[in-house]
């Protein structure tokens, strides 16, 4: 099931992702897809808020994964930049597969690389307007109840 979300501002963008992050458990994967500065690093931080994630959360480009541990008894966050990642076997690399059981897994430009390590992957795609500098379109594929719920 599909679901298109508007946000005119980062303020916004970060209140939909704390919305999703309030909705996902261990194990889930969500992959988000945009162009650079489309703002998925942005929406990461909302739901990193929802989780009580520790510390700050930004881009993981350098490392290509961060982990976030949680201050509550919810899961931790991993935070995956997967642009310079060619193949599956690398993202196994990074011991994904043993802490989606116990995080939920959030991976930039990762559509195509990990949607074997997950049965359902939530899939977003990010655009922005170009004659808007703020407002950004969100494509959400997720299964019915997270749609239902992000309605």
């Amino acid at each position: 099931m599909n679901i298109k979300i508007s946000t005119s501002n980062s303020a916004e963008t970060k209140a939909l992702g704390a919305k999703l992050g309030k909705l996902l458990k261990a194990g889930d994967c969500v992959l988000l897809d945009g162009e650079l500065g489309a703002g998925k690093t942005t929406f990461t931080q909302g739901i990193a808020s929802a989780l009580k994630i520790k510390g700050d959360v930004t881009s993981p480009t350098f490392v290509i994964a961060r982990e976030h541990k949680s201050l509550s008894s919810g899961p931790d966050l991993v935070h995956v930049d997967a642009y310079r990642l060619n193949t599956l076997a690398e993202i196994s690399h990074l011991d994904l597969v043993t802490n989606i059981e116990k995080a939920i897994l959030v991976v930039e430009w990762g559509k195509g690389l990990v949607n074997d390590l997950v049965a359902e992957p939530i899939h977003i795609k990010i655009d922005h307007d170009l004659n808007n500098e703020f407002k950004r379109d969100f494509d959400i594929s997720a299964s019915d109840s997270i749609i239902k719920a992000l309605s």
